[in-house]
């Protein structure tokens, strides 16, 4: 098994413990914040499986990039793709919404 932590600078006084867990093709992840202490959605945790650096105050910032290589063919890599998808179809649906709210305010002025 393989492991690797960060520590990461959130909304807290002292920085969060992120932990990732690689055994075969199962990666496991915790974080100390209080959305991941409670098993939801975390953006710390998240930032770091897309390659991202941001916040990470520990000295191993470089190895956000080898969590992104042992995503390949675990459960997590079809979820997070999954969620990319969402997130993308979720602003151009906003997009969108803006677009109608103009014309709909335009409509109200003519």
């Amino acid at each position: 098994m393989e492991k690797i932590k960060f520590l990461v600078q959130g909304s807290a006084k002292e920085p969060y413990e992120i932990e990732f867990m690689k055994s075969g093709s199962n990666l496991t992840a915790s974080c100390t914040c209080p959305a991941g202490t409670n098993g939801i959605y975390c953006k710390h945790r998240f930032n770091i499986m897309r390659g991202l650096e941001i916040g990470i105050v520990s000295q191993n910032k470089s190895d956000a990039e080898k969590i992104k290589t042992w995503l390949a063919g675990t459960a997590v890599e079809r979820a997070l793709i999954d969620v990319n998808e969402k997130e993308e179809h979720f602003a151009q649906a906003k997009q969108e919404l803006t677009v109608a709210r103009k014309k709909l305010a335009k409509a109200m002025r003519d």
